[in-house]
């Protein structure tokens, strides 16, 4: 029976070396292409950093870094989170501890921020799509539903204001010139089976560069009202 798993949120400044190197060994067990200065240049860029770690040995089994900060956005001061490296090693698939530890988080440290909170999600890989599909009642792209304009319109300004050119508006992708980190082989194969859940199958439609470490570009708001059952539960 695998150890039980507790989490810590910490501020990313607080990172020693030591953490920042296991956090790197955990990255490199799922992306391919990976180098220390682009992981920690990449992690400068976080200000929150939740660690997963077993009860057992004090191991470090996943973690996540997060950048949350305000903006103005059409006249309107808005609040966004931007959710980078999310990984929990493969003995750990499936359970709850990094998704509830990652809304838990989210939603203490945004308390005082101006709403409403927008989550800026892109993914390399459907897994990390399919966070939205089961925590969140609305978000976009899906494939029974269009964009609303005004979600494409910020979604299109967010990514624009963060990426630069590495973000392609017209397929709705990062495409990462330096620093592209494809997912390991085995991590998120894509089989037949798989692709009958028409979530799926609409992320591989949508970003088929995903094999090159193109990330789709998504967007949900982060509120009680838009969570599904299972995302209620993430925050009991």
């Amino acid at each position: 029976m695998l150890p039980g798993l507790v989490s810590q949120t910490l501020p990313r400044v607080e990172l020693t070396p030591n953490v920042i190197r296991e956090m790197f060994e955990v990255f490199c067990e799922n992306f391919e292409r990976s180098s220390l200065e682009i992981f920690e240049r990449d992690l400068k860029d976080k200000n929150w950093v939740i660690l997963i770690r077993d009860t057992e040995h004090n191991a470090l089994q996943g973690f996540s870094t997060i950048a949350l900060y305000e903006m103005d956005y059409q006249r309107k001061r808005i609040s966004v989170v931007y959710s980078g490296d999310t990984i929990i090693r493969r003995e750990y698939w499936g359970t709850p501890e990094l998704p509830r530890s990652w809304i838990h988080t989210v939603l203490e440290k945004s308390a005082q921020m101006p709403q409403p909170l927008y989550w800026l999600l892109i993914s390399s890989g459907y897994k990390t799509y399919r966070f939205l599909t089961v925590f969140y009642k609305e978000f976009y792209p899906r494939y029974d539903r269009p964009t609303p304009p005004e979600m494409q319109a910020m979604m299109e300004y967010l990514a624009t204001q963060r990426f630069g050119t590495d973000y392609h508006c017209e397929g709705g992708v990062v495409r990462f010139q330096d620093g592209a980190t494809p997912l390991r082989r085995g991590i998120a194969e894509v089989s037949d089976e798989r692709l009958h859940d028409p979530h799926i199958a609409f992320y591989i439609s949508r970003n088929p560069g995903h094999v090159n470490g193109d990330e789709l570009v998504c967007i949900t708001q982060i509120h009680p009202d838009n969570l599904t059952a299972a995302g209620r539960r993430m925050t009991r």
